[in-house]
């Protein structure tokens, strides 16, 4: 099964959006299936075979989630993000901002689900392969 210091070291090699297909290659290759990525304080938790789940500690302090949802401003966040217009933490304030609870990344499915405050779908999208 994989480990906290693994998914560490894999994560520190992303810069920006553009090195994301690398990291969800990398992921893959050691077992997650899927991961939650939680806006408020960047803690995260990965999914692997028969139950097995890590949690990570918060990556930053705590911040406030919008109330409402503002789905256009954030698909303009996300797209300059992935052009690697933004860093990570840069991303995480912008998707806080526009209301953005959590997202969980399926390496399964091979598909990224934004979820608002209330729980809802705010968008999904496919995830890119390297």
């Amino acid at each position: 099964m994989f480990t906290i210091q693994q998914i560490e070291e894999a994560s520190s090699k992303v810069k920006s959006g553009v090195d994301f297909p690398k990291l969800v290659q990398e992921f893959i290759d050691l077992g997650i299936k899927s991961n939650d990525v939680y806006v408020n304080d960047g803690h995260a938790e990965y999914f692997g075979n028969d139950g097995f789940s890590l949690c990570t500690d918060a990556n930053y302090p705590a911040q406030e989630i919008a109330e409402k949802s503002d789905g256009e401003k954030f698909r303009n966040y996300l797209k300059i993000h992935q052009q690697g217009q933004t860093d990570y933490p840069t991303f995480c304030v912008h998707a806080a901002e526009t209301g953005v609870e959590k997202w969980t990344l399926d390496f399964e499915k091979m598909i990224c689900t934004y979820f608002d405050k209330a729980g809802n779908e705010f968008l999904v999208e496919q995830i890119p392969l390297p």
